[in-house]
């Protein structure tokens, strides 16, 4: 089961579907063999917002697309918190040049990054990227290409 927190603090409204979110994350998390409830919390905002998350926590100063904060793993009762992933509107915005449809699908692709991010995946290397994005690919059902930009 998975619990699925939504805030949309974004100008940019109505782009996510959270059925469609909510599909994917289980798509993950059973490709990924997580057989426990988990809650995963998502956030949507403008660049200014997720700029000062990328300076204060990777000194990047520069708005991104998405960013990912884990939890560790807490013995408790309900459900295993995943962690928090913080996606910009306005930067997918920006991409898409205000396509609304492209909009969603990079969305899905954002967080299905970050979710990948929070059950530990990586791309620090040539390897670890490349074996990112064919699960991004096959999780979303897109070609490789498809499964990341630079």
């Amino acid at each position: 089961m998975i619990h699925l927190n939504i805030k949309n603090e974004s100008a940019v409204k109505r782009i996510y579907r959270r059925n469609d979110l909510l599909a994917l994350a289980d798509r993950v998390c059973q490709g990924e063999n997580i057989t426990v409830p988990v809650e995963i919390s998502v956030l949507f905002c403008d660049d200014a917002f997720i700029q000062s998350l990328n300076s204060r926590y990777r000194g990047e100063e520069n708005p991104t697309d998405v960013l990912s904060f884990p939890q560790p793993p807490i013995s408790h009762d309900g459900p295993r918190m995943l962690g928090d992933i913080v996606i910009s509107l306005e930067t997918v915005d920006r991409y898409c040049n205000g396509d609304r449809r492209a909009m969603r699908d990079e969305v899905r692709l954002l967080f299905c990054h970050g979710l990948l991010h929070l059950l530990g995946e990586n791309h620090n290397n040539v390897h670890a990227r490349r074996r990112m994005h064919q699960k991004q690919a096959s999780y979303l059902g897109v070609k490789l290409d498809c499964a990341w930009h630079s």
